[in-house]
């Protein structure tokens, strides 16, 4: 399991994430191509993420368990 730590700045606000050196030589032994990816991701997909992740903060009711989701 990754240790991957959530990085924010002085208002709280998440900025980046910060993943160990070991977890992340796993996964590019996992992901070999992952260093390849040098293109930027699209405006709409970041606004799409960025809206999921405000309806999930502004209604923590409707978020259930992973494993709620496989039965």
């Amino acid at each position: 399991m990754i240790q991957a730590q959530i990085l924010k700045d002085k208002d709280g606000v998440s900025m980046g994430v910060f993943i160990p050196m070991n977890d992340w030589e796993q996964v590019k032994r996992n992901y070999p191509e992952i260093e390849e990816i040098t293109s930027d991701i699209p405006q709409w997909e970041k606004d799409f993420i960025d809206a999921r992740l405000e309806s999930a903060d502004n209604h923590p009711e409707r978020l259930n368990p992973l494993n709620h989701l496989f039965q």
